[in-house]
């Protein structure tokens, strides 16, 4: 499979501790990707952030939070990420998603060409 040229970035925003029945919302929709074959999906932990309801999520030294900010994100092309996006809508029970066009300059399995 090849993906060259433009594509889109869809960025997803979580708490850590958000769920989507019963597992972590970030698992479940990696999971979902891979199922539904988007080309690429990275999950990103936050130290701080804060989003819609204005609470600082943080990771202090002494005092790990059980909500950091989370960011999964999703690359293919932008059908496919649209395609995706009403599924997410009825798991989510908040957060927020960005797209984004993006280049892609180089996409092969590991160890191809």
């Amino acid at each position: 499979m090849q993906l060259n040229g433009t594509a889109v970035l869809a960025r997803i925003f979580l708490g850590e501790s958000d769920k989507v029945h019963g597992r972590p919302a970030y698992a479940a929709i990696v999971e979902e990707a891979r199922r539904r074959g988007i080309r690429g999906a990275t999950v990103l932990r936050g130290i701080m952030g804060f989003g819609a309801g204005s609470r600082i999520h943080s990771a202090a030294i002494l005092r790990l939070s059980e909500d950091l900010p989370i960011v999964v994100e999703l690359v293919d092309e932008e059908a496919r990420i649209r395609g995706f996006l009403p599924w997410l809508g009825e798991v989510l029970g908040g957060g927020l998603v960005t797209l984004e066009k993006v280049e892609v300059v180089r996409y092969t399995a590991e160890g191809g060409a």
